[in-house]
């Protein structure tokens, strides 16, 4: 196993660790299924250079240390029963970029990314503006540089991110993978 994938592996651990202990009236399918949260967050992780990989694992290590849970506090945000933790301008360029690169993905690849709370109108941008806060202002930088670089490129890191998600699935491509959604729905 490469640096990278030994340091997505680790981070995995750490978040599903921590997203287990999410409180919930009761747990969701999710908080139970390692697998699918390994795919979705595995998937996009692949896409982070090695350099914010790195200090993200920072971020969780220091908050396993302080007793903190991040994906607690993420989902405290999105429900908006804290405060802002983190108010670096940075957060507000991701989202931007992020939700336009979520925006042409879904028009691209409906079955794919339709439907879901977090597909509704401002829904993506919440959620990611949430999660977003619990980095440090290092990852945060880090992640930045990564997106803009992605951008630069004529990339789009959301298609990237489900293209990964579903060669693991077992398909060849975004296509093939959107048609055979289509084809079930029909």
């Amino acid at each position: 196993m490469d640096r990278k994938a030994e340091l997505i592996d680790q981070i995995l651990k750490l978040e599903f660790d921590m997203f287990q202990r999410v409180p919930t009236l009761s747990p969701t399918a999710c908080q139970e299924s390692e697998g699918g949260f390994r795919l979705m967050r595995g998937s996009a992780f692949e896409t982070w250079s090695e350099a914010t990989l790195d200090s993200y694992n920072e971020d969780l290590l220091q908050a396993v240390q302080e007793e903190r849970n991040l994906l607690t506090e993420k989902y405290a945000r999105m429900d908006d029963l804290i405060p802002c933790m983190n108010f670096n301008p940075i957060i507000d360029d991701i989202v931007k970029i992020e939700s336009e690169w979520q925006v042409e993905a879904r028009r691209k690849y409906p079955h794919i990314l339709g439907g879901g709370e977090v597909c509704e109108a401002g829904g993506f941008e919440i959620y990611l503006h949430s999660e977003l806060e619990t980095y440090s202002d290092q990852t945060l930088d880090l992640y930045y540089r990564d997106t803009t670089e992605a951008l630069k490129q004529g990339g789009n890191l959301s298609e990237e991110r489900y293209l990964k998600m579903s060669l693991k699935l077992g398909y060849g491509s975004l296509e093939e993978h959107e048609n055979a959604l289509k084809t079930q729905i029909a």
